[in-house]
């Protein structure tokens, strides 16, 4: 037991442990105890976390108020520890209503069988973009139809996503969407794909289709930075990643590089190098992070699709600040070539989405089928859209105590988006007790920081720390505290957790949750130059995230409405492995029950379809 430690806890083992609504099980809030610093504040405490002795007295005195020893350094733990969180195909269980796609077929040939499984567009598009309950972002299939009929083309199109990203990245807005966009290389694409259009011969429904890409993906011609202002110049980008590959060679115009939180270190969006992302729906709240850009890009109408990257939440939970679906398929669905490697066994690529509709299609676009063998190849099942209907009853396993442990707001819109769901199509709630969860929290915390430590240490230990923004070298300071009994736990808390979920998807087809526990707060002006540390406000964001980054698990977010201050809203759902095609059924039925219902039109949003 370390010198600032407190009694540690006795786990007993974890088939002993209940599971039932009634188990008795105590549910730990996050008690966060830091308080919110930033500006002089920030610097002082990077300062002192970096002097040798006193930073580590510091670290220890934060690490015990926060339960770290208690929970994770010092605990016994019976279970042996999963280094990796990767599911094997032969135990998925079968998917109904599905399209199952040949192994072979290309990326563009994925997105034509994407396509055949979406209904019919029953709402005229003139009515997209009015204000009111009939607001609705144009979609892929919209720009795809425009483009084969001529109403714009491709090129047309991207000029005014330029123009619009000048706009908002200029003084009057400076929403911080994008770390870099090459004008003359999105019009190069955009004049390619005007030109297949034109002989009739696009490559697919995303050809001539701006999709922005997360700062943390290899995207060519751009460096890849993370966020940071060195990483680019000390890691040469040499090819696309794997998933912007697949894009392109459907034809997919690549828009840039969004901004995003440095490192993926924080869950504001807040980046004092390349500006601070601003939420669409209130310029004065943050993003959410660390896809922060990716989300805002998609919610202020500059392309129906993004790729982000999840590592603790990181696609989903600024999705669902600003209004968007997120979805993050089971670990090893996507490649993670060409990903920055900050977290090797809890981070991969995501999808951020105006629809449910446009996640699929990007979906099937970058889903990994490049597997040698069928036997390490995991069957790729496309959900019919056209029949969520007729799915069977679905059964959603709800811990209430973890549910409620949100703001009224969400509580409220949550309980009401659930109660849709059994109206329109009779699915029903099981009460379960997910257990440990704060200790989840806390060794997916140590996991993550570790992997990001031994990850950039070959650059971070040969460079200059001024460099590096002073929240994030705060990060980086615990980061490097923790050690190898700390990850070794760590990972033997995994184990139990697979364990516990295993045998809540024996009753359940997906576990239910808010996405956030808060809405997007405050962007306060002394943390634009320095960043900041609200751990209270960042322990809220990531409360409902860890699961599935953790254990490797499908997990998607879907927009439910509004709070009374007109902030979004959304709703998660966490499936079992290898379940994305239930997950998108669920998240279409869920968009359709109660999405139409609920659209508000962000402050900031632009038309690319129409002349401004």
């Amino acid at each position: 037991m370390g010198l600032f430690s407190t009694p540690a806890k006795v786990y007993k083992p974890a088939a002993e442990v209940d599971l039932g609504p009634d188990s008795g099980e105590h549910y730990i809030s996050p008690n966060v105890k830091a308080p919110r610093v930033a500006g002089f504040l920030v610097k002082m405490l990077a300062w002192v976390l970096e002097i040798p002795i006193l930073g580590w007295i510091v670290l220890s005195v934060l690490k015990r108020d926060n339960l770290i020893y208690k929970l994770v350094s010092d605990a016994e733990i019976p279970e042996p520890p999963l280094f990796t969180a990767t599911h094997t195909w032969q135990a998925a269980i079968p998917e109904q209503q599905v399209s199952v796609t040949e192994p072979g077929l290309s990326p563009a040939e994925r997105v034509q069988a994407a396509v055949a499984c979406i209904p019919a567009d029953l709402e005229p598009p003139a009515a997209a973009l009015a204000d009111g309950p009939s607001f609705r972002r144009w979609t892929v299939r919209d720009f795809h139809r425009a483009y084969s009929s001529g109403q714009t083309t491709p090129v047309m199109v991207a000029r005014r996503f330029l123009a619009a990203v000048e706009e908002c990245s200029g003084p009057d807005l400076n929403m911080g969407l994008f770390i870099s966009c090459d004008p003359g290389d999105v019009l190069r694409q955009a004049d390619d794909s005007t030109r297949r259009y034109q002989q009739g011969a696009p490559l697919s429904a995303m050809d001539g289709v701006l999709v922005a890409v997360k700062d943390e993906i290899d995207c060519l011609p751009y460096p890849t930075t993370g966020g940071t202002r060195w990483l680019g110049s000390a890691r040469r980008c040499v090819a696309d990643a794997a998933c912007v590959a697949q894009l392109r060679t459907c034809g997919a115009v690549m828009a840039g590089k969004a901004n995003m939180h440095e490192l993926g270190a924080g869950t504001s969006g807040i980046n004092p190098h390349h500006g601070s992302t601003r939420n669409p729906y209130n310029v004065g709240r943050v993003s959410g992070g660390s896809s922060g850009g990716s989300a805002a890009a998609v919610c202020a109408g500059l392309c129906p699709v993004a790729l982000g990257a999840d590592g603790g939440g990181s696609v989903r939970m600024p999705a669902a600040l600003c209004g968007v679906v997120g979805f993050k398929p089971t670990a090893g669905r996507l490649s993670n070539s060409g990903l920055l490697p900050l977290n090797w066994t809890v981070g991969m690529p995501g999808i951020l989405a105006a629809t449910v509709e446009d996640t699929l299609i990007a979906y099937a676009a970058i889903a990994d089928q490049s597997k040698p063998s069928p036997l390490q190849q995991p069957e790729l099942n496309l959900p019919m859209l056209t029949c969520t209907r007729s799915m069977p009853n679905i059964r959603l396993a709800k811990y209430a105590k973890w549910f409620d442990d949100s703001s009224e707001d969400i509580r409220s819109l949550c309980g009401k988006a659930l109660q849709m769901l059994r109206t329109h199509y009779g699915w029903e709630s099981v009460d379960v007790t997910v257990p440990e969860i704060e200790e989840m929290r806390l060794a997916h915390y140590v996991t993550m920081g570790s992997e990001c430590t031994a990850s950039l240490a070959k650059y971070l230990d040969n460079m200059d720390r001024s460099e590096i923004g002073w929240d994030v070298r705060i990060a980086l300071s615990a980061y490097g505290s923790f050690s190898s009994r700390d990850y070794l736990n760590s990972q033997r808390l995994r184990c139990r957790q697979m364990y516990f979920h295993e045998k809540i998807f024996e009753t359940a087809d997906a576990i239910v949750t808010p996405m956030t526990g808060v809405t997007a707060y405050a962007l306060q002006d002394d943390a634009l130059s320095t960043g900041e540390l609200d751990y209270i406000n960042g322990a809220a964001l990531v409360r409902y995230s860890i699961a599935g980054n953790f254990l490797g698990l499908p997990a998607i977010t879907v927009p439910v409405g509004y709070d009374r201050g007109g902030l979004p809203v959304g709703l998660q759902f966490i499936g079992r492995p290898w379940s994305e095609a239930m997950l998108l059924h669920l998240a279409y039925a869920l968009q359709e029950a109660c999405g139409k219902e609920h659209r508000k039109k962000p402050k900031v949003h632009y038309d690319l379809l129409r002349k401004q």
